[in-house]
């Protein structure tokens, strides 16, 4: 028991479910009970108001709605309105509970980037391998990776050829291709190949480390709503007392003072925005959006432009085969796609994987290989029916000696103009053709991007990606503003120059290269199926089923949402001062006063349950 009264929320919803029947029982005079059972909801519910106003105003001289109800609250009491103190304090104890509960908690999203940091790296030193903490790397230590292995720090590769899965720092799902020469990043993970790296930024200065204190900094800069009800508290404070001071001094009337004030508590207006955002956020939630911070939907309604990720939000994250090229007469397109899947049926690769699998959904499964080699960085090697089979890049084939026809290269440059990734074919020494992969458009996308526009919200793309894939998707999805080679600080600035600008942006994303971003836009959104971990803690909103559809909906609730709050806070105001004009008037009494005063609660409340089944 002593334990689930520690816990803030379990303690707070049994109060309120103690203080319920016990103003029932004051209200009908149940039992003719020695003491009101009123007390108890002032007890539970009111001393933590009490208390909150008191160290608001003696530590931080902060004013906030809370003053006004403890004010009306004891002099409530002072003049024997048990009932009305109680009512009061339950009502103000029930929209703070339901204003926590549109908060989201902590989350650990820094905590796994944290994670994602090697913790020990291979130190080559005088021939000899030892494995030491990846702190205590310094510049100029050559270190050595193998298959499968993190890249402790940023270096440059001395010796060895693979591939690297840079997802963590692009997005992009297709590994590098990294030979001497070539830079590799903190954080990201080698596939195939053995390389020896020689160490240029260790510790701090690494790319990994970077992007954590981007995500910190990003959270840090984010701007906080505050509650409407603090905002206008003051005003609300100082008019209250001074119409109950004015109306005591002229009609020698208490009763009528203290009636004022509790008409003034300002419980309607405290309910006003977390019922309507509640009702908002399970609206979303009937569409398949987690909606995870509380006051999201309210600055979703102030976004004036939508930055979209490429791979795994506007695309699928995956690859497909595009377009099957031969040159050889000998070899239509379907046999050039046979030879190219069994050379590549025991690869690892995506680009090998992918041409495997679009081989199986059309023709079955493919010739099992004779022989097999892992070539990293390049391709494969395999002998298919007594032939040798060259599978891989440009490279391979130079590397070979395998002459490229200008109709080859004509054919792949104008594939590769259109976003796809390019695998070339040889058989026997001899180029026999090319196979064209792309990632994948949602089909909804342009239809998405379309209704966005006509919310009046502007679309951009920030990706990671080359200029034509970037170009290409952008095309297809009708963005017209595009950013590419985009590293995780340069997505973050163009944010940034964004608001700076006055452009409010949402930031819509799925890698853990898009945290920083996701942190530093207004609202993040995050693929709940594609996305990371990582990027799914940074993110305010979270798309259940990646239905990247339902954004402009998500748009429309949000300023939907906004106008109800607007509407709740006026007809609650307008209440208070017909019945503060009652009040002094005489015609309300304490307990008529909260009563009739209460009924903008309760049409609040009502007003915001419209929300659940709203749809535009």
């Amino acid at each position: 028991m002593i334990t689930f009264l520690k816990n803030e929320e379990k303690r707070t919803v049994l109060f309120l479910i103690l203080s319920v029947p016990a103003l029932i029982i004051s209200f009908f005079n149940i039992g003719n009970l020695p003491i009101d059972a009123a007390w108890i909801a002032i007890l539970l519910c009111g001393i933590p108001i009490v208390k909150g106003a008191v160290a608001g105003i003696v530590t931080e001289f902060d004013i906030k709605a809370d003053v006004l109800v403890s004010i009306a609250l004891i002099a409530a009491i002072f003049i024997g309105e048990t009932f009305a103190a109680g009512e009061v304090a339950f009502i103000m104890a029930l929209g703070a509970y339901l204003e926590e509960r549109t908060v989201a908690k902590a989350r650990a999203g820094i905590e796994r980037l944290v994670h994602l940091t090697p913790a020990t790296a291979r130190v080559v030193k005088d021939g000899k391998e030892d494995i030491v903490p990846a702190g205590q790397v310094k510049i100029g230590d050559v270190l050595r990776v193998l298959a499968g292995e993190t890249v402790a720090v940023d270096g440059i590769i001395l010796k060895g050829q693979t591939s690297i899965d840079q997802s963590v720092m692009t997005g992009e799902s297709i590994p590098a291709d990294k030979s001497e020469g070539d830079e590799v990043f903190s954080g990201t993970v080698n596939q195939f190949g053995t390389f020896d790296m020689v160490a240029q930024k260790v510790g701090e200065d690494s790319s990994l480390q970077r992007m954590i204190r981007l995500v910190e900094s990003a959270d840090a800069g984010k701007a906080k709503i505050v509650k409407i009800a603090d905002c206008w508290a003051t005003w609300i404070v100082v008019i209250a007392l001074l119409a109950a001071i004015i109306t005591w001094l002229i009609t020698d009337e208490i009763i009528r003072s203290v009636t004022i004030l509790v008409v003034f508590c300002p419980c309607a207006l405290v309910l006003a925005t977390p019922t309507a955002i509640m009702a908002g956020i399970g609206n979303a939630t009937k569409f398949g959006i987690l909606v995870r911070e509380g006051d999201a939907l309210e600055r979703l309604s102030q976004v004036k432009r939508i930055a979209f990720d490429k791979t795994g939000t506007l695309t699928y994250g995956k690859l497909t085969v595009a377009q099957v090229h031969s040159i050889d007469p000998t070899l239509d397109s379907s046999s050039l796609l046979a030879l190219a899947a069994s050379s590549e049926l025991r690869s690892e690769h995506p680009l090998g994987k992918a041409i495997v699998s679009d081989y199986r959904q059309k023709h079955g499964a493919p010739e099992q290989p004779e022989q097999f080699s892992l070539l990293a960085g390049r391709g494969v090697l395999a002998k298919v029916a007594g032939q040798k089979i060259f599978v891989g890049n440009k490279a391979l084939m130079e590397e070979q000696g395998i002459a490229l026809s200008s109709e080859l290269l004509q054919t792949a440059a104008k594939a590769k103009s259109s976003g796809c990734t390019i695998i070339y074919i040889a058989k026997d020494g001899i180029a026999c053709g090319m196979i064209a992969l792309s990632d994948t458009i949602r089909p909804d996308a342009d239809k998405t991007v379309e209704a966005i526009h006509k919310t009046g919200v502007q679309t951009v793309l920030l990706t990671g990606d080359a200029a034509a894939a970037a170009s290409h998707i952008a095309e297809m999805a009708g963005i017209g503003d595009v950013q590419w080679d985009c590293l995780p600080e340069n997505k973050l600035d163009k944010i940034r120059e964004y608001h700076s600008k006055g452009d409010s942006v949402c930031m819509v994303g799925d890698g853990i290269n898009d945290a920083p971003a996701l942190k530093a836009a207004l609202v993040g959104i995050a693929m709940g199926v594609n996305g990371s971990d990582i990027a799914i803690d940074a993110a305010d909103i979270v798309l259940v089923g990646d239905d990247i559809k339902q954004i402009p909906h998500l748009l429309r609730l949000a300023k939907k949402t906004m106008q109800t709050i607007k509407i709740n806070l006026a007809a609650s105001m307008l209440l208070n001062f017909i019945a503060i004009a009652l009040a002094i008037t005489g015609i309300l009494n304490p307990v008529v006063g909260a009563l009739v005063h209460n009924v903008g609660s309760v049409a609040v409340i009502v007003n915001s349950s419209l929300l659940l089944k709203w749809r535009n």
